[in-house]
């Protein structure tokens, strides 16, 4: 599970990568806007469930700080590894 998860969150950075590329040097034509609104999306979808989860969890689970802020980055893969590293 534990290189699944590495291995996931490689995935996720690779995404992050291509994504932050766009925005610094945009892709040609209509490929740059839709990477834009992936951004944006992903960005708010990932934030959303930091929220959610530093809510409902933030003072029964002790996290360090990159452990929150890796939800942002990571998402459900982050959430996971939280899971498994805190909960289990």
């Amino acid at each position: 599970m534990k290189i699944l998860l590495l291995i996931a969150k490689a995935a996720i950075a690779f995404v992050w990568f291509v994504l932050l590329v766009n925005i610094f040097h945009p892709f040609p034509g209509k490929a740059a806007i839709a990477l834009y609104i992936m951004t944006a999306f992903l960005f708010m979808m990932h934030g959303v469930q930091m929220l959610i989860f530093i809510g409902a969890f933030g003072e029964k689970v002790n996290m360090s700080r990159w452990e929150k802020w890796s939800i942002l980055v990571f998402g459900i893969f982050a959430l996971l590894d939280i899971r498994r590293k805190h909960m289990m």
